[in-house]
């Protein structure tokens, strides 16, 4: 619909051009006036003409009217019509069948890919856990997100660096070092992984708060005892070390299972700890510059004139903090990668500390400061509950992940118990449910997962697309070689399925736009809901004119490619067969 708009405003153009006023519109503005219609009799396009009134000095009624002569002749126009002051515009059926059918079957796995992003580059900063500690279901939204986004510039010719910026510093390795020492066995965290290295976790803190529940009394000297280990271990003590190191590997081992799952892979895992002797440069740039102060004790860049509190950078004690961190890696990032543009997917919690910082980077004087894009999404929480690490109240996202694949997989056996690799299957729509039921929402909002909702494979779901895409594997298998000849659209289901096809482009330019991949989620049930209205009322392979059938099995490969290309820019797999 790109083209088609910006041919139709094209000619706008010309016929406002016509009408002598000084100041028109662009092109471009034109184009972004064309609306789409609620109710398909209105047209395919609308140009809402109260919108030019002001600029031409005439009634709506008498723009609409004027321009919709000037859309004659047009290849893409098949009908235009002045209705109360909108300029409705109906797309021809010969130039859907003969140049958007034709474009998105000659560009194949390129449709709806652009090269907007050609020679810049973009960093994305996402998932990044906290080392020793597992996927929950709240590291959800960062990971999916993030990886949507990256695939989605990537799909635009961006050159897309995905860093997981693990957290692996700062006091909570005192705590696990002690919770170690005092309790853990080697061999036991080898067999159990990450898991074992959690009840570590979990029991320390207890241990240091208390737990009046499990009849746990308070002792703060362990508390003591993890701040002086952490000290250790920033003063390089070698046993600290080789027990952090040993952490981190058993973390990543567990964390890239859950990666493999979704089809993700990082260029980088440098993580918090890369950045400590990296720090100290930017601190003291910021105290030649005149911008730390001393407040209590701790440096801060005063953000009063900036209506935010202070950045603090260094504590009383001198140790740094996380802007510290953040501004330290901001720099060099953009020392090795150039970016264009560092995107930052985390908690909407974290708004206020990326707009301090980000603050603070252009007070530095850094011309790039305008590059820093944080992008927030909403908590979760499941059926109401908020989660907790240290208390030990968290879903897993490994047993979220394999409720769902277990479902799938009773489904299959029941449905189609002789199909080819159920396992693998099972796991694609399994995993793929939880991921289209996260992103179906738009990511600003709070989600209170309920897991009988991700789990019910009717109706508007991750199942229900990637089906779809299934249905169209079979009906092209079982079409075969089908003879070239010249296409024709007879129904106006045929017509609004090569609709909400053109619309490919403009949906990935939107979710790039917002940083919103639930713009390609909405779009691949406007697709699926399309194609099903298509599928079953329109005869396909048993269509008796050869030319009905040959649109109808090129209609059904076009929708193959878009429901293909639109996969995995939001983590879904295909598959050929459920």
């Amino acid at each position: 619909m790109l083209t088609i708009k910006k041919m139709i405003a094209e000619r706008l153009s010309e016929g406002i051009a016509a009408l002598g006023v000084p100041a028109a519109p662009t092109v471009e503005e034109l184009a972004a006036m064309l609306e789409y219609p609620p109710d398909d009799n209105m047209g395919d396009l609308a140009l809402p003409c109260f919108k030019l009134s002001r600029t031409l000095r005439r009634a709506p009624v008498q723009i609409a009217a004027a321009l919709a002569d000037c859309l004659g002749g047009l290849p893409c126009v098949g009908k235009a019509e002045a209705v109360n002051g909108y300029l409705n515009i109906t797309i021809s059926n010969g130039y859907l069948t003969e140049t958007v059918l034709g474009g998105i079957l000659e560009a194949g796995d390129r449709y709806g890919a652009s090269n907007v992003g050609c020679g810049k580059t973009v960093v994305l900063d996402y998932s990044s856990p906290n080392v020793a500690k597992p996927f929950h279901i709240g590291h959800l939204g960062t990971t999916v997100i993030g990886h949507s986004l990256k695939k989605l510039h990537e799909f635009a010719g961006y050159k897309c660096v995905g860093i997981n910026y693990l957290g692996d510093w700062g006091t909570q390795f005192g705590k696990l070092i002690v919770a170690y020492k005092k309790w853990g066995n080697r061999q036991q965290i080898e067999e159990g992984g990450i898991d074992k290295l959690v009840e570590l976790y979990v029991r320390i803190n207890n241990a240091i708060s208390g737990n009046e529940e499990k009849g746990i009394p308070a002792d703060p000297t362990l508390g003591d005892a993890a701040r002086a280990e952490f000290h250790k271990l920033e003063l390089g003590d070698e046993e600290n070390l080789a027990l952090w190191r040993w952490f981190i590997d058993i973390s990543l081992a567990e964390y890239q299972k859950t990666y493999k799952q979704l089809g993700i892979e990082f260029d980088s895992y440098k993580g918090e700890s890369f950045y400590t002797d990296k720090m100290p440069a930017q601190v003291q740039k910021l105290r030649d510059m005149g911008l730390l102060k001393i407040d209590d004790g701790a440096s801060i860049v005063d953000l009063e004139p900036y209506n935010m509190p202070p950045c603090l950078i260094l504590k009383r004690d001198g140790s740094t903090l996380y802007p510290t961190r953040d501004i330290a890696a901001a720099v060099y990032r953009k020392d090795t990668y150039n970016f264009d543009k560092a995107i930052y997917v985390t908690s909407a919690g974290q708004s206020l500390h990326f707009a301090q910082w980000f603050k603070v980077v252009e007070l530095m004087g850094y011309e790039w400061h305008d590059q820093l894009v944080h992008v927030p999404y909403g908590t979760v929480s499941i059926n109401g509950a908020k989660l907790a690490t240290r208390t030990g109240n968290v879903v897993l996202l490994k047993d979220l992940f394999k409720a769902a694949i277990d479902e799938v997989a009773g489904i299959m056996e029941e449905k189609n118990p002789d199909l080819e690799n159920k396992k693998e299957v099972a796991e694609a729509v399994g995993v793929g449910a939880i991921v289209f039921y996260y992103l179906s929402n738009s990511r600003i909002k709070d989600i209170n997962f309920v897991m009988e909702d991700a789990l019910n494979f009717d109706g508007n779901t991750g199942p229900y697309a990637q089906y779809t895409y299934a249905r169209t594997c079979a009906v092209l298998r079982r079409a075969g070689n089908v003879e070239e000849m010249p296409l024709q659209i007879t129904e106006n289901d045929e017509a609004a399925l090569l609709k909400v096809l053109a619309r490919f482009p403009e949906k990935v330019n939107a979710a790039i736009a917002d940083y919103e991949p639930s713009v390609i989620t909405r779009y691949i049930l406007d697709v699926a809901a399309a194609f099903n209205r298509f599928y079953h009322n329109c005869q396909i392979l048993n269509a008796e004119d050869p030319t009905v059938r040959a649109t109808r099995v090129a209609l059904t490969r076009a929708v193959n490619v878009v429901l293909g290309n639109a996969f995995p820019l939001i983590c879904m797999k295909t598959m050929e067969k459920i």
